[in-house]
């Protein structure tokens, strides 16, 4: 019989293409010329790219037989990892292979803006001997902003303990337990800016991170500190931390990401006290390598019919036909239980009520998993690694599960109770023969809202003319309602406005409707992507 054949579109390291020689044929093409990819992958099991490689909905219509598509990398947004699923193709990444890597890239940026590495090494081969001039400061002692303790995160902050510093950390999804481990201190974003001499960025790039470093943030820290940006580009306001720079508000920068890649001109280049670097975050051979045989050994694992850890639109093995429509609505729930708790609970509940209890339904608590964290970290969330997530983040899962629903057919609900004893919760259900997704419950309050990619979320003490004022502001802000529902506990209770809108809503307007209408609880969900 002839061996499957695994089509490489990208350089792949020797290591991964000797591990795929020995039980496939590989072959090679130039990814990047569409006109030979699409005719190369017409007879191939397996396709293995970079990311230069666009894998969408046109290559799998050429590709008869292909199983698998692996990404030599972490990132996969050159890959539509929706239309392979509805193709029937495995995803694969290499989710570990650069964290190493990253994390000394961000505390190489970390040393070179404390001491001036590189203003020194330029001014000594122009022949200029300027000890005084590029006079640096000690780790030791200071205090570090460690942002996102995600895996690159908690890397950053063990190698920066043994430089005897004091590391402290944002991360409103980690439990504060997790972090005493690691001998971190959580604290609160502002703490952060105000304590820190040194803040390096590692967080996932995302609505709410997006600009989260900007100008109000930066006229909260020393004058002293140094910030290092090793994660995305635009989590910190390149012109707001350029302004700053240049007013002295900001003693260095250390960045190896932009707002806009390739970046070969900005005003931050100017200033001698900013170092920067061309995305080098993931640049070593060693990660290469790491990249290389870990998608191998995935190819291998898929194309031999095994588990593979490393899949990221795996479906948690067989799972029964009248349970497999829950599974997008039981991750939208999740998604929304993390916008509305704003981060991570003690202990996390996922209840399952109905006729669909009759089935084993283990993969709707996997699918609300992975809904928690999906928003939350930078990797790729799957139904294998989700509950590592949860693990990791001193979160207790449970899954529970009742035959009787009273009002619905089924029901699945995802409750999750907070450090301080908040309870948050949110639940779900399909109806109709087309199964069509309905939210019915939103912290305790009775509902029918159909889910869409924009809405928001707004309780406050129950008196006249709230539901004007919120629709005055959105409407004066060009924000369009497609839907609205008011619950309430009691007549002069408590209540929760439940908007859908045809746009997202700004954090700055969300902020001001709270404050209108006395809100104590205001959130956006965003649901695309």
């Amino acid at each position: 019989m002839s061996k499957p054949v695994v089509l490489v579109a990208e350089e792949l390291s020797p290591a991964g293409i000797a591990v795929l020689e020995s039980d496939f044929e590989v072959r090679s093409v130039d990814g990047a010329d569409r006109a030979a990819l699409l005719p190369a992958v017409a007879d191939v099991d397996a396709l293995i790219v970079r990311s230069a490689t666009k894998v969408n909905a046109e290559v799998f219509q050429h590709a008869g037989k292909l199983r698998v598509v692996a990404r030599a990398g972490v990132g996969l947004d050159n890959v539509d990892v929706e239309a392979a699923t509805k193709a029937g193709v495995m995803v694969v990444n290499a989710p570990t292979s650069n964290i190493v890597t990253a994390a000394e890239h961000a505390i190489a940026l970390l040393l070179a803006t404390a001491r001036n590495v590189p203003q020194g090494h330029a001014a000594l081969k122009q022949g200029e001997w300027k000890r005084s001039k590029y006079t640096g400061v000690e780790l030791q002692g200071k205090t570090v902003g460690v942002l996102g303790l995600g895996r690159i995160g908690v890397l950053v902050a063990q190698r920066l303990a043994a430089f005897d510093m004091n590391v402290i950390a944002f991360d409103p999804y980690v439990q504060a337990a997790r972090a005493a481990q690691l001998g971190v201190r959580l604290v609160t974003l502002d703490e952060l800016l105000r304590e820190s001499d040194f803040i390096t960025v590692h967080l996932p790039k995302t609505p709410e991170t997006l600009g989260l470093i900007g100008d109000k943030e930066l006229h909260q820290v020393k004058p002293s500190v140094r910030i290092v940006n090793a994660a995305r580009g635009g989590i910190v306001d390149e012109a707001a931390l350029e302004l700053a720079v240049k007013d002295g508000r900001v003693a260095g920068a250390g960045i190896d990401v932009f707002s806009t890649e390739p970046c070969t001109d900005s005003p931050l280049f100017h200033h001698d006290n900013v170092v920067v670097t061309p995305h080098l975050g993931a640049s070593t051979h060693e990660a290469q390598e790491k990249a290389g045989t870990q998608v191998a050994r995935s190819v291998k694992l898929a194309l031999s019919g095994e588990f593979v850890p490393d899949a990221v639109n795996v479906q948690g093995g067989a799972v029964a036909e009248d349970v497999k429509p829950g599974l997008p609505l039981a991750e939208k729930l999740g998604r929304v239980f993390t916008a509305l708790a704003g981060g991570v609970p003690v202990r996390l509940d996922v209840v399952v009520r109905g006729e669909i209890t009759g089935h084993d339904v283990k993969v709707l608590e996997l699918a609300a998993l992975k809904g928690v964290f999906v928003d939350v970290v930078e990797e790729a969330v799957t139904f294998v690694n989700a509950p590592l997530l949860a693990r990791d983040r001193g979160v207790e899962v449970t899954l529970t599960t009742s035959e009787d629903s009273p009002d619905w057919r089924n029901v699945v609900q995802v409750r999750g109770t907070m450090a301080d004893g908040e309870v948050v919760s949110v639940s779900g259900t399909l109806t109709g023969p087309k199964h069509a997704e309905r939210l019915i419950e939103i912290n305790g309050y009775n509902m029918e809202l159909v889910p869409t990619a924009h809405m928001g979320f707004f309780s406050y003490t129950d008196r006249p003319g709230m539901v004007g004022a919120v629709g005055k502001l959105l409407g004066d802000a060009g924000v369009n309602i497609a839907g609205m529902q008011v619950g309430r506990d009691a007549k002069g209770g408590k209540a929760l406005i439940a908007l859908t809108v045809d746009s997202a809503i700004p954090q700055q307007l969300v902020d001001a409707i709270s404050t209108e209408v006395g809100a104590d609880m205001g959130r956006r969900v965003d649901l695309e992507g």
